[in-house]
């Protein structure tokens, strides 16, 4: 497996964001407009894509919410690729990023019934946080953090 740091204009991401989008209009009922609003893909310059080969695995991506805050954005396997580590890997891949860029926190949003995503966040030190911006008072919603660190071989 290998991970490409690309934008959002590559295609494989839009294919898998794509795929993401419908998971979620399921997950997210008749909150989902609500959602779709703040998770637009233009313009991004930190996204992550997992590949085995050729064939695509799963996606992720963050921009800045300040001068020392990433947000995670867009996550997504495949579901025949799904607990195999990928969304570990490309999560990693994303916070050492945004170390790189000098970052040192990242903040996601997610929802009550992804529940995966949920236990994925928490494995990776993620903790759960008064809801923030748009989120702010939307019952659905399940903001986390994590302070960041330079990885290194041994962590």
């Amino acid at each position: 497996m290998n991970i490409k740091r690309t934008t959002s204009d590559n295609p494989d991401f839009k294919k898998l964001v794509s795929a993401l989008d419908k998971v979620l209009a399921i997950l997210d009922g008749e909150d989902h407009e609500f959602y779709a609003r703040f998770n637009k893909t233009d313009n991004l310059e930190t996204v992550v894509v997992c590949y085995d080969g050729e064939h695509v695995l799963g996606c992720g991506a963050f921009r800045s919410y300040d001068a020392k805050t990433v947000e995670i954005k867009r996550m997504y396997t495949e579901p025949e690729a799904r607990g195999k580590g990928i969304a570990t890997l490309i999560l990693k891949d994303l916070e050492q990023w945004a170390v790189e860029l000098n970052y040192t926190t990242a903040i996601l949003e997610t929802g009550h019934k992804q529940f995966e995503a949920i236990a994925l966040y928490q494995q990776q030190g993620y903790t759960i946080t008064p809801n923030y911006g748009h989120y702010a008072n939307i019952d659905n919603s399940v903001c986390m953090e994590k302070k960041l660190k330079l990885q290194t071989h041994n962590n």
